[in-house]
């Protein structure tokens, strides 16, 4: 099928989503709590090119292919289609390449707006946003919506433990829903940069934290389990911190990292981290885990996460799988990114 015509069908697929666009300043989509104007557009993989996804960023269109360059034809079909639906900036990041790295140039001036401060809003809470910066991806990963409406939801008067907040996106959402404490923890300063500005955004700045840490030695401290790595004699230095138990925690690792402290592997040892997350979950508080990994079956990773809990000699009273919303369409609702909240007793 021709390009222009995918496009078309995956805009009207998104018929409710882009009703709610509109030339509405920052603070009238903060007092409507209905408003977003971030969301995906095409979902490549799923709608008819593998490797391609158009996204909507507040005051922007964002286009990035992950597995070919696009020819100048198809980019002139895309910006076809993208401006008789609103005239925006459009940008092309090709990441193309196996590390995943922004390899076009732009323009001047669409490079100018790519590396300028907007700001988009999702459900009423307002998120800044850099569509080109010094890391790779946006500063707010849409197909996390779902979860933030959760802890939005869930954390009134609750205390929340965010890991790998990146920019704290989960954190404000449940500052936003009325949490007492927000504790984020992520390695890059500039990812938890971008958190404290979401916070000072919705001005629930008073009751997050914003932790640079390694993952392993911040949760295995506050799960009150000695910091180990992989050469204990070597380890580098880390924030100190105590024990503590929190009635929300959110675990959202990437596929595949390497530390001093420990590897993150989501096909093979989910347990590493999820162990501790545990311990740091007060009796009848809920860990939110997530897994990205496609191949990773859906029901063996939830009875992993089960039979976690019961050696750590606990148990899981309700769970409750959240599924990513229609604008990230699956094969069969086998969406990659899994997510499930446990209750812990």
């Amino acid at each position: 099928m021709p390009l222009a015509s995918l496009l078309n069908t995956a805009l009207a697929k998104r018929a409710d989503l882009i009703a709610q666009l509109s030339t509405a300043s920052s603070d009238s989509l903060k007092t409507d709590s209905s408003k977003t104007n971030c969301f995906r557009v095409f979902h490549g993989t799923v709608e008819g090119v593998n490797g391609l996804n158009i996204d909507r960023y507040g005051d922007a269109w964002l286009i990035q292919t992950f597995h070919q360059t696009l020819t100048e034809d198809e980019i002139e079909v895309i910006h076809k289609e993208l401006l008789a639906v609103a005239d925006l900036p459009i940008v092309y990041n090709d990441r193309s390449n196996r590390n995943s790295r922004i390899l076009n140039e732009l323009d001047a001036e669409t490079e100018a707006f790519a590396r300028s401060e907007q700001v988009i809003s999702e459900n009423g809470i307002l998120y800044t946003s850099k569509l080109r910066h010094e890391g790779q991806d946006p500063l707010l990963f849409l197909d996390m919506r779902v979860g933030r409406e959760f802890f939005k939801a869930n954390s009134h008067k609750k205390s929340v433990l965010n890991l790998f907040a990146y920019t704290c996106g989960i954190g404000t959402a449940a500052a936003v829903g009325g949490a007492k404490r927000v504790v984020n923890v992520d390695f890059s300063s500039f990812a938890l940069e971008a958190g404290r500005k979401n916070a000072e955004l919705n001005e629930v700045g008073s009751v997050c934290q914003f932790i640079h840490s390694d993952a392993f030695p911040a949760l295995r401290q506050l799960a009150g389990l000695k910091v180990t790595g992989r050469n204990p004699k070597k380890l580098p230095s880390y924030p100190k911190m105590s024990a503590s138990q929190f009635d929300l925690v959110f675990l959202d690792p990437p596929r595949f990292a390497k530390s001093a402290f420990g590897t993150v592997d989501l096909i093979n040892d989910y347990q590493s981290l999820f162990k501790p997350a545990v311990l740091a979950t007060k009796p009848g508080g809920k860990v939110i885990a997530c897994n990205n990994v496609a191949k990773v079956d859906r029901e063996d990773w939830f009875n992993s996460l089960v039979r976690c809990v019961e050696k750590q000699g606990r148990s899981v009273s309700e769970a409750t799988w959240l599924d990513c919303h229609d604008d990230f369409p699956s094969f069969d609702d086998n969406h990659p990114l899994k997510i499930v909240s446990l209750t812990i007793d």
